[in-house]
């Protein structure tokens, strides 16, 4: 037996009638926050370069696939290896180039420009919008929609006319005088940031995460600093935290 099959033996027992009442409890809908946590602990571990993690929460990952698969199971619904079936037959399908005898994809560029006709010759509606996953962060979404935008020509000329974009977006929160025109004009500006972001060919939730990761890493550095000197933090004036930042940015780099 595969490590595999053994692993969908396990789920089956848990889920079985004598198996563990927490797993028997749990639902399609009540399993969706773990799914999307597991997901997010997959990217983590590949930021920190943790093998050992990222094999552990690749597990996680798997667990809820094969949860979910079992549960749709139980009902009738469809099994793990239909899942398993399904995705290798796709995959087949959208790559020609590689099984197939369709030599004009040539490039990673020709794969994404041909994968919506890879969706019709399937049978799917291609709709720019409605394909979307739900549940996306904003900063996703938004670089999505903004590249099927693109595609048919919608977009800036020079990337000069995205930053006086930007400028503009910026005076009019500047000028902004209720709370829901805030929340607006801030939107706007986030959006054209996006376009920015698709233009220089930055993932702009990437570069969120690591602006995150950089600050939470310089801000606990400075609080040690503090504590090195034997001063209070939060007792320190503004210009004085500035001058702790500015000397562990110097000796950080």
């Amino acid at each position: 037996m595969s490590n595999i099959e053994k692993f969908k033996e396990t789920m089956k027992t848990l889920l079985s009638p004598n198996g563990c009442p927490w797993d028997r409890e749990q639902t399609l809908n009540s399993l969706k926050p773990f799914l999307i946590e597991e997901a997010y602990e997959v990217i983590e571990a590949i930021e920190n370069n943790d093998t050992y993690g990222h094999k552990e929460e690749l597990g996680d990952l798997l667990l809820q696939i094969v949860f979910q698969s079992q549960i749709r199971e139980n009902q009738g619904d469809f099994t793990f290896e239909d899942v398993v079936d399904t995705i290798n037959t796709k995959m087949i399908n959208r790559h020609p180039h590689v099984f197939g005898e369709n030599e004009t994809i040539k490039t990673a560029s020709d794969v994404l420009d041909n994968w919506d006709s890879f969706k019709k010759a399937e049978g799917k509606k291609v709709n720019f919008f409605k394909d979307l996953p739900k549940g996306f962060p904003a900063l996703s979404e938004s670089l999505l929609v903004n590249k099927k935008a693109a595609k048919t020509g919608f977009d800036w000329n020079k990337i000069d006319d995205i930053y006086d974009k930007l400028d503009e977006e910026v005076l009019e929160f500047k000028e902004a005088k209720t709370q829901e025109e805030k929340i607006d004009e801030l939107g706007d500006i986030l959006f054209v940031i996006v376009n920015l972001a698709r233009r220089h060919e930055i993932d702009p939730e990437e570069a969120l995460r690591k602006s995150n990761r950089k600050f939470k890493k310089r801000f606990l550095g400075i609080l040690e600093m503090a504590k090195d000197k034997n001063l209070d933090f939060e007792s320190l004036t503004l210009e004085q935290m500035d001058d702790l930042w500015d000397e562990y940015k110097l000796n950080n780099k």
